[in-house]
């Protein structure tokens, strides 16, 4: 039978927010090509700092940002200022590298709740051009008792129109209470990242801040709720390259690294300018600097 591994997540600030993030974690790296999952709140934010987190840069990865309640701003160096509501998708492609950041979005006070993941770019792309999209809506895809919207690839000939460098799949599934059959990729590892409710698969109970590793080699999951219920389904081939972060970078060795980090810390013109009112994040060098 495939794996079933459930873990919880480590709280985290980011910005003003608390997330709590499920990868990577020691042992799981990745699941395909996703490499960082945070759940956002949920959390009250108000006035234009929302979020608060303030102009930093990436390289090397593809940001996915997806609201389940609330209102951001993105801002980032390619000069792009995209709200963002729920039911609509920003997705950001650092490549050889971007800046940006994540504030308020006009004068919305009230709960802000989504997730924030990472894409790990292959080797032929990640070195690319940055680049910026928003989708304002997105294919869904009924379920027996719920529905899945796909955010990023392909959930059993639904696709997403966002930019795809490899194999992967990203839904968002919403459960009323009863059983749903959702079909798999049997090539790809899955994980499922409970957002509200409780999500039962396999005998085991999947809270909010959990993620459950379903392994490779199933062709369907078959998920219960009681209650009406958000997870977000990750999955992909899983990913060959050597992927090595440290603070906002994936790359594939540790001078990549170290020359990005001199790069945003002498400001020069790789990660560009973001128009923002926040002063950019600063950190101390990689620990094996020297």
């Amino acid at each position: 039978m495939p794996d079933l591994e459930v873990t919880d997540s480590r709280k985290s600030q980011v910005g003003d927010i608390a997330v709590r993030r499920a990868l990577p974690r020691r042992g799981r790296r990745t699941v395909g090509p996703w490499c960082f999952v945070d759940h956002v709140g949920p959390a009250q934010v108000s006035g234009p700092r929302g979020m608060g987190v303030a102009p930093h840069p990436h390289i090397g990865l593809q940001t996915v940002t997806w609201l389940v309640e609330g209102e951001a701003l993105h801002r980032d160096s390619l000069g792009t200022e995209q709200v963002i509501r729920p039911g609509q998708l920003n997705l950001m492609t650092a490549g050889h590298g971007v800046a940006h950041s994540e504030e308020g979005a006009g004068g919305y006070h009230g709960t802000l709740h989504g997730v924030q993941l990472w894409i790990a770019q292959p080797s032929a792309t990640r070195d690319g051009p940055p680049a910026f999209e928003h989708h304002g809506s997105l294919p869904c895809r009924d379920l027996d008792a719920g529905e899945a919207t796909v955010l990023v690839g392909d959930l059993d000939g639904t696709v997403s129109p966002a930019r795809c460098d490899t194999e992967l799949v990203g839904a968002d599934v919403s459960l009323r209470n009863g059983t749903t059959t959702v079909p798999l990729r049997r090539d790809f590892e899955h994980a499922i990242v409970a957002l509200t409710g409780a999500v039962r698969l396999d005998g085991a109970v999947v809270d909010p801040g959990h993620l459950a590793y379903l392994g490779i080699g199933r062709s369907e999951i078959v998920l219960a709720a009681s209650e009406p219920t958000r997870a977000i389904l990750l999955g992909g081939v899983p990913f060959q390259e050597t992927v090595l972060m440290w603070w906002n970078f994936v790359a594939r060795a540790r001078a990549e690294i170290l020359e990005a980090y001199r790069a945003w810390t002498v400001a020069d013109d790789r990660f560009g300018q973001v128009d923002s009112t926040l002063p950019r994040i600063d950190v101390g060098p990689p620990p094996w600097r020297g």
